[in-house]
């Protein structure tokens, strides 16, 4: 019985062994390719900071946020899904010590879905004394369904190269026997307060054309996909 068992497992080994070495032995094809395409954001993040001490008329920070909120209701903003308070804090020590009013502070976080809405949104609220405001980061809202999409794509322009490197020696692909999903890339993202944007208008030109509305180009969203394919030859 243990002779059986043996044999059994040197005839699995041997096998396995066999198969592997042929799988290395097969003439193969190796491809690279990288696919991309640029996406307009569709999701725009502010941060709209509302300080006492920002406004030349001394606007409480209760003032500034029902000007806040009317703006934003007057643009067609869902403020209770779209709006939301990152940070309230008070400068209760600067109070103890000068025995001053306390100065409060309250960021918000709003999230638009075009350019042209974010240029409406800076406008209006500078109208109302609110001019910080910045513009946190850009996002496209199907990045992951993007994802397999340019893999797929990758993998066929890797299929179409493949064809076309051997068709001069005349022979011909056979099937794919190993698929590897090397880089997947999301660039030009807006991080901060300039990168990535353009803006034009009022803004960015205080005075001389005040009434001219603020225009806001961001850049596109570059998602990229690399992959490698080997192909046996025929």
């Amino acid at each position: 019985m243990k002779k059986i068992l043996i044999l059994t497992i040197l005839l699995i080994f041997s096998k396995s062994f066999s198969q592997s070495k042929n799988f290395i032995d097969q003439a193969y094809l190796e491809t690279e390719v990288e696919v991309d395409t640029l996406i307009v954001p569709d999701k725009i993040y502010l941060t709209i900071t509302l300080n006492e001490s920002d406004t030349k008329n001394k606007k409480s920070t209760e003032e500034l946020e029902n000007s806040m909120h009317k703006v934003l209701k007057s643009l067609n903003i869902d403020t209770e899904k779209d709006l939301s308070l990152v940070d309230f804090s008070s400068d209760l020590k600067k109070y103890l010590f000068s025995s001053q009013n306390i100065l409060k502070t309250k960021m918000y976080s709003l999230l638009l879905r075009d350019a042209v809405t974010a240029g409406k949104v800076l406008a209006e609220l500078e109208k109302s004394d609110i001019s910080n405001v910045s513009i946190e980061k850009t996002e496209y809202s199907k990045a992951e369904q993007l994802l397999p999409e340019l893999k797929a794509k990758a993998i066929i322009k890797a299929k179409e190269s493949a064809e076309k490197m051997v068709k001069p020696l005349n022979q011909k692909i056979g099937k794919a026997i190993y698929i590897s999903d090397l880089t997947f890339s999301i660039s030009n993202q807006l991080q901060g307060k300039v990168a990535g944007i353009q803006i034009r208008g009022a803004s960015s030109i205080y005075g001389a054309r005040e009434s001219e509305p603020i225009l806001i180009e961001f850049n596109k969203i570059k998602f990229s996909s690399k992959v490698s394919v080997k192909f046996i030859l025929d």
